[in-house]
């Protein structure tokens, strides 16, 4: 399983992210704007996030570049997730009604959280990922250490996303351009970023009592004398 993580940690980013820009072009029929968008917004969420709790808040680490961000980890997210989103989005719809871009919302952030909850749970599992959060500090399952943050920062942003590329076809598919598309992109980034991180903030505190930005120490465990 860790030679798969590492294969796929290496192939993923020069086979899947071309791959994701070209299927998003056909199914936008050649329009650059919207497929850079779909593209490129989870690469930027991939880096930004992620940069933020590996090098900053030492939050998350990896085993193959201990307290750094892989410098491909954009492009492994972002490829896979613009894959993934593809099929979920349906025909592109110049009329953004409100239960178009709730559902479509909705739809892409269940799947984007079921799937990356598999994925860094099992990654925890064969030590390739690690997370200093409370369920790690008591020593509770993967799952259990995943479940802490995947809602907010999967399932957050997939809502987001998925919400947000429905509102960029009203904007694009008739009047396609790229400083308009820069702007949707800049602003959805934001968001997607922005709004996950502060849910995640208050559920932690509620939950723990602390806003789960902080490495927190794991105890050991007494050891019972006979």
């Amino acid at each position: 399983m860790t030679r798969c993580f590492r294969l796929y940690r290496s192939l993923g980013p020069l086979l899947l992210t071309p791959l994701a820009a070209w299927l998003w072009w056909r199914h936008y029929d050649g329009n650059v704007p919207l497929a850079a968008i779909a593209v490129g917004v989870p690469i930027l969420h991939a880096y930004i996030v992620p940069g933020i709790g590996i090098n900053v808040l030492k939050m998350w680490s990896f085993t193959t570049l201990p307290g750094r961000l892989l410098p491909r980890h954009g492009f492994v997210f972002g490829g896979a997730t613009a894959i993934l989103t593809l099929p979920l989005m349906g025909a592109p719809n110049p009329v953004a009604a409100a239960t178009a871009v709730l559902a479509t919302g909705l739809l892409v952030g269940a799947v984007l959280l079921a799937v990356n909850w598999i994925y860094d749970a099992l990654a925890l599992k064969y030590g390739i990922l690690h997370v200093y959060n409370q369920p790690w500090a008591r020593g509770e399952a993967p799952w259990s250490v995943a479940a802490d943050y995947v809602v907010w920062f999967f399932g957050g942003f997939g809502l987001l996303y998925g919400g947000g590329l429905r509102l960029a076809e009203a904007e694009l598919l008739t009047a396609p351009g790229l400083l308009k598309a820069a702007e949707i992109a800049v602003a959805l980034v934001g968001a997607t970023i922005s709004v996950p991180t502060l849910l995640y903030i208050a559920a932690s505190n509620i939950r723990h009592g602390h806003s789960g930005c902080r490495p927190i120490a794991r105890r050991e465990k007494p050891v019972s004398v006979p």
